[in-house]
């Protein structure tokens, strides 16, 4: 699975819209969504803020694994 797919499947499950994600983890609206779309890939920072939201692995979230 692609890291935009996990993404959005992790906001799902969470029950959370792209603007309540980006507020939570302190980033645009517009960025989730470009995430999400597979248009741009998180940097570090954004990357480690999303996982610790989450509580995954930086490698889950990245469909680098699956546990």
């Amino acid at each position: 699975m692609e890291y935009n797919e996990r993404l959005k499947e992790l906001r799902k499950k969470a029950g959370e819209t792209q603007k309540e994600l980006a507020a939570l983890v302190g980033i645009s609206s517009n960025q989730i969504i470009r995430f999400e779309k597979g248009e741009q890939k998180p940097g570090f920072d954004n990357l480690w803020a999303l996982a610790d939201h989450f509580q995954v692995s930086v490698d889950y979230l990245m469909g680098r694994r699956d546990d």
